[in-house]
């Protein structure tokens, strides 16, 4: 799920049920410069997703 992140950020939104997002992911993805801020934020919100779940099972 890392490496669909970081190369299909938006890839990434859409498989987690995060329509609305992935969508915005795209349109940020297709500018080039867009890439790389796309690709951080489906990181850091796959990061912070996998910390809810942990701390919901605490």
């Amino acid at each position: 799920m890392i490496l669909i992140a970081i190369l299909l950020p938006w890839l990434s939104f859409f498989l987690r049920g995060k329509i609305f997002s992935g969508l915005l992911c795209l349109i940020l993805q297709l500018t080039i410069l867009g890439w790389l801020p796309a690709a951080l934020w489906a990181l850091f919100s796959r990061h912070h997703e996998l910390e809810d779940r942990r701390a919901m099972l605490r």
